[in-house]
């Protein structure tokens, strides 16, 4: 393929992955943003195998055909709860993908380089692989604490911030001796020692966020692996790797920003983990009331009066695999002339859009799912609020509680309805690891069991009687 042919096909596939982008931003065109995206990859890998100074492809073709079994493998494997821990883990790919990259450039440069020409692509390779080493190691302990193989608590080190400064002032110093080395085989080890320094900070920063922030740290790894990816484009000369990393690494950051605002958060806040947090030094308040239990058979009845009903879905509901018995159930309660309405909280699940993903996947009408700004001010209308799976995003104690780790992000104000029932498998706490007094307001009642099962008791009921 001539350079023209592969310029045409690098900016058809750039066109592809912007309107992949746009496509995603809306459930009702995600499907079309996916095909974007496969057909602007598809493109832009035939563009790269078939370009000039490829002359051999057994060792791609193997690549390639490897990744396709597995990736196929897991995309068949993996279900929508697990879907999170994937996310992160392949996120932690591009990352060591950057890092192998740099370091095969360093020896490796594939033309000779001197003077400023050298100097320009040290620089590039060694902000690449000190990127890629924090988004690898970074998504490995994301992808721990979502999987539960780690806690979820934040691990607050003492002096983590000065920490964090020796271990970005190591990088720094360290490139100046690679620069001026002679030899590669002595400026690769200190490539390898920085590698190695910048896992650590990238472990060390996921390490300090709690569970509670979880889904703004898979949306900002999602920016580190674009940011990455571009790095690595700058080493290997490629526009559209450039193009293409620069797109998820912006991208990803303005969702991380956003999502941030949702939770009254700041970046900062997220990115070195714990920042401006506070030391623990306020007790936690006491939770009075006491729990009261309601059955299957009295909340349909309940449902069938109501006017106006609010489900609030939680990464409960995608551990059940409740959200095709709760569409069915919203189906019913609709025929019925129930208003029925969906709220979703911006970190809602594991994972940025997660409830809107599972909610799609079952057919739920995209016009009646809202987002927290949308429907708060509704609660005070609402008849019944079922809270399925949903913790820490309904807990009041993120407003009145200055003790709690949660405590300054907007939640959904489940409490300000007539009656709320929680469905949930027992009293443990959410996520962030805070106990929620919603289960104990004299409104509140709670629907002990498998989220699925109690769902479809209540369709059942609900059938039965009309």
């Amino acid at each position: 393929m001539s350079s023209g042919l592969l310029t045409i096909a690098y900016l058809t596939a750039g066109v592809l992955f912007i309107r992949s982008l746009g496509g995603l931003s809306r459930q009702d065109t995600a499907r079309r943003g996916n095909i974007f995206g496969i057909v602007g990859m598809l493109l832009a890998i035939g563009a790269t195998v078939f370009q000039e100074r490829i002359t051999s492809f057994s060792l791609i073709a193997g690549g390639v055909l490897a990744g396709a079994v597995i990736g196929t493998w897991l995309a068949h494997r993996v279900v929508m709860t697990a879907m999170p821990q994937l996310v992160a883990l392949l996120h932690s790919f591009v990352g060591l993908a950057a890092v192998l990259v740099g370091i095969s450039s360093y020896l490796e440069p594939g033309k000779e380089l001197v003077g400023a020409a050298a100097t320009v692509h040290h620089v590039e390779l060694w902000i690449g692989v000190a990127i890629g080493a924090i988004t690898f190691t970074g998504s490995v302990v994301a992808w721990g604490k979502l999987r539960g193989s780690l806690s979820g608590r934040p691990l607050l080190l003492p002096g983590r911030h000065l920490l964090n400064l020796i271990f970005v002032s190591a990088i720094v110093g360290l490139a100046f001796p690679m620069m001026s080395a002679s030899d590669p085989a002595e400026g690769v080890v200190l490539v390898y020692i920085m590698s190695g320094v910048a896992g650590v900070l990238g472990a060390h920063l996921v390490l300090a966020i709690g569970g509670a922030d979880m889904p703004v740290v898979v949306s900002l790894l999602n920016s580190y692996s674009g940011w990455a990816a571009a790095s690595a484009g700058f080493v290997l000369s490629n526009d559209l790797l450039i193009v293409t990393g620069a797109l998820v690494g912006s991208s990803g950051a303005i969702l991380s920003i956003i999502m941030c605002r949702a939770m009254n958060r700041s970046i900062l806040n997220v990115v070195f983990g714990g920042f401006g947090t506070s030391s623990g030094s306020k007790a936690a308040q006491q939770i009075e009331g006491e729990v009261q239990e309601t059955s299957a058979a009295e909340l349909a009845a309940r449902l069938a009066a109501a006017k106006n009903v609010v489900i609030v879905p939680g990464y409960g509901m995608a551990v059940a695999r409740a959200q095709h018995p709760v569409h069915e159930l919203t189906q019913r309660l609709r025929k019925k002339g129930v208003n029925v309405r969906f709220a979703i909280h911006p970190v809602a699940g594991r994972l940025p859009g997660h409830m809107n993903v599972l909610l799609a996947e079952a057919g739920v009408p995209y016009d009646i799912v809202l987002e927290m700004e949308e429907i708060n001010h509704d609660f005070e209308h609402t008849d019944v609020t079922l809270v399925i799976g949903a913790n820490d995003i309904v807990n009041p104690s993120a407003l009145t509680d200055e003790s709690s780790p949660i405590y300054g992000m907007p939640v959904l104000e489940a409490w300000n309805g007539k009656q709320t029932v929680v469905f949930k498998r027992g009293m443990a706490a959410g996520y962030a690891g805070v106990d929620n007094p919603l289960f104990y307001h004299d409104r509140t009642r709670m629907l002990f069991g498998d989220a699925k099962a109690s769902v479809n008791a209540l369709v059942e009921a609900l059938s039965s009687d009309g």
